[in-house]
């Protein structure tokens, strides 16, 4: 089992989390965002079951660097058997957290039996729940929407909620939008759908013995606070990686504890010997210092830093004299965030 410590820092830590993204919350972004909070629960992108199963080298799937924590892997799947196996090669990797995705309405895997479409089928994520559960002493979590196409919001959703529940699982971050399968796309289910957080807030009146955690559209701190007098947790998703030093005003607001960082400049040179050791690794400059492109969002200079590394982080032999380069053209307000 699991340390009763572990589990109430890991708790802690998910009071707010970033949001799994594709392509976006690398591992190098998740490297970057550790900068700017040591608080937050971070996630990986999704990944497929078939994809760690059968991809090689696993490393591609499943590496992560021992600053990440604490850090949850994400699951697109919907088979018990192998779901339970993948969340055994998590533990093994070191993740403290496997979360499965019942969210994302992309047609790729609507056409395997992942994501969103799951909601219609609860027998099934109780299932593949209760057979993680089983193979793993880290916490098994689950992240839905409030229901998919003409599914009713309330009955619907209760019904998925309960049997999952009944299967064991205790932790639900919801997304407080439908995803309409049939007529949007995924980036039109980003935004299309009205958010309905009055139902997620509902459902941790219905269900307080559970951690209900609420996700979709929410942009600022005080947007979190507000939801963190009802739900358990807040995830964002777009605008921490959009906006980037929003993070760096997490650990004081939502953990009352002291940011890592007092500016984006001391940020962005913390994060500069991960750079050289990746760049070390063989991984391109542009592929890492892509993730950075939103930190100076709004300072003198800024539009300048994103034009020199869009212009020169992808070219051959690009490293670390790129990226002061590119630091040199932006200055910033005077900080206000206390180092630790």
């Amino acid at each position: 089992m699991v340390e009763k410590s572990a589990q109430d820092s890991l708790a802690r830590a998910r009071r707010f989390s970033v949001a799994p993204m594709m392509d976006w919350t690398t591992r190098d972004y998740r490297a970057f965002a550790r900068t700017l909070t040591r608080e937050a629960l971070l996630y990986t992108e999704m990944v497929t079951t078939g994809a760690i199963l059968h991809g090689s080298p696993r490393e591609r799937f499943l590496g992560h660097s021992d600053v990440e924590h604490p850090l949850a892997l994400q699951l697109g799947g919907s088979d018990p058997a192998a779901l339970a196996e993948c969340a055994a090669i998590a533990e093994e990797w070191g993740y403290d957290e496997v979360n499965l995705n019942v969210g994302c309405p992309s047609d790729r895997v609507q056409n395997n039996l992942i994501g969103a479409c799951l909601m219609e089928h609860p027998d099934k994520v109780a299932a593949a729940v209760s057979a993680m559960q089983a193979a793993v002493s880290i916490p098994v979590t689950v992240k839905c929407r409030i229901g998919i196409d003409e599914q009713d919001e309330d009955a619907d959703l209760a019904r998925f909620i309960e049997r999952v529940a009944d299967a064991g699982c205790r932790v639900f971050i919801v997304h407080a939008r439908k995803a309409w399968l049939e007529g949007l796309s995924p980036k039109e289910n980003r935004d299309v759908p009205p958010l309905n957080y009055s139902r997620v807030h509902r459902l941790k009146g219905q269900h307080p013995d559970l951690h209900i955690g609420i996700n979709g559209g929410i942009k600022t701190l005080d947007a979190c606070q507000a939801h963190l007098d009802v739900v358990d947790s807040v995830m964002i998703g777009r605008e921490a990686y959009q906006n980037p030093w929003l993070l760096a005003g997490v650990d004081a607001a939502i953990y009352d504890s002291a940011s890592p960082t007092s500016s984006r400049h001391a940020a962005a040179r913390a994060f500069r010997p991960y750079i050289a050791e990746r760049l070390a690794a063989g991984a391109k400059l542009n592929h890492i210092t892509r993730h950075l492109l939103g930190l100076f969002q709004g300072c003198p200079g800024g539009r300048q830093f994103r034009r020199h590394l869009s212009e020169n982080a992808h070219r051959d032999g690009a490293g670390l004299e790129v990226f002061d380069e590119a630091l040199a053209k932006v200055r910033e307000p005077q900080p206000i965030n206390a180092v630790a």
